[in-house]
């Protein structure tokens, strides 16, 4: 396994986001690059009005997943 401070922890949260829990940077659609410090949440419901990143819209639709 890899040193601990360079692995990246991955998390499916029930019925919520996918955590990723490392410093990244995200590439978007546009080609705009966004600096994400420690850990980023990520849609899996699909209704996030910020793409790709989690905006808590989950909870108003009731994903589960």
């Amino acid at each position: 396994m890899e040193n601990q401070s360079d692995s990246v922890q991955v998390e499916v949260i029930p019925n919520g986001p996918l955590k990723v829990s490392a410093s990244c940077e995200v590439t978007l659609v546009g080609g705009e690059k966004v600096a994400k410090e420690n850990a980023s949440f990520f849609c899996r419901c699909g209704h996030s009005e910020n793409k790709p990143f989690c905006d808590g819209t989950h909870k108003k639709m009731e994903f589960v997943g």
